[in-house]
């Protein structure tokens, strides 16, 4: 019975042309058995609490959309509705009347969805951090060849250029020391994906400006990394992004791949 119960929550779940899964919060509060609308309504206050005291984005996981409804033959009529994530809906069977059954069984089943979800979002992190940890490691290596012919003699001076220009002043120590990384640790091997990706245009267009423009003298390459870096800043502004000293960092690129070699060697058993 209960395995029947918990299928509802399956067979009430929605794909938009994304292939993102959502939940019409009018017919899962029919469901939970609410008798109206507005009994359920205080529950999803709530669960917008414990979403923003998460540090979560309300809006990325409660959409309010307006619905048509038949009332009478040819009749309808507009009504208010929400799209809720799982995430919305993990922490609105928080919320709910834990004396009803299939509250209890929605916590359940939320509670495991969330989970593999999460999981398998690390997974995606982890191998577009893997990837672009190599494609870094390959096009500085570019880059340090480019920079010597340009008459760069003191690479790591020359590096630090960059990241002032990306970093709005800060040099790599500065860097691992806002960002918590020891002086042992490679700040880039603790990246995530996003701020790798910043570092990769910044390698890839300074390594490309030495060459379009011909650039010769270490002073005048080192400016040259500087604009460029200050560029990617500039750019990721434009779109409103985060700058990359305020994106957290993460745990080592070894353990993302000992991550996903475990993953593999699961799905080869």
């Amino acid at each position: 019975m209960k395995n029947i119960q918990i299928d509802i929550f399956e067979k009430i779940k929605k794909t938009n042309g994304y292939q993102q899964e959502y939940w019409s919060a009018r017919q899962l509060s029919k469901v939970l058995s609410y008798s109206e609308y507005r009994h359920f309504t205080p529950v999803i206050t709530k669960a917008k609490k414990s979403c923003k005291n998460a540090d979560q984005s309300i809006k990325k996981h409660f959409e309010d959309v307006l619905d048509m409804v038949e009332i009478g033959s040819n009749v309808s009529r507009q009504i208010t509705d929400m799209n809720l994530s799982r995430y919305a809906c993990y922490l609105i069977m928080q919320n709910a009347d834990p004396s009803k059954e299939i509250v209890a069984l929605g916590q359940t089943y939320f509670a495991i969805q969330t989970r593999k979800q999460e999981i398998q979002s690390q997974s995606i992190e982890d191998q577009k951090r893997v990837f672009l940890r190599e494609e870094v490691t390959a096009h500085n290596k570019h880059l340090a060849q480019t920079a010597s012919q340009a008459g760069v003699k003191k690479y790591g001076v020359f590096t630090n250029y960059g990241y002032v220009g990306l970093y709005g002043g800060l040099k790599s120590k500065e860097i691992a020391k806002k960002k918590k990384i020891k002086k042992s640790q490679k700040i880039l091997d603790h990246m995530g994906s996003e701020e790798l990706a910043a570092n990769l245009f910044r390698a890839t267009q300074a390594d490309a400006k030495l060459k379009r423009d011909n650039i010769q003298g270490e002073a005048k390459a080192n400016q040259a990394h500087f604009k460029v870096g200050k560029k990617v800043r500039q750019t990721i502004k434009d779109l409103d992004g985060t700058m990359p000293e305020n994106l957290q960092s993460t745990d080592s690129i070894a353990r993302a791949k000992k991550r996903l070699k475990k993953k593999e060697s699961k799905r080869l058993d």
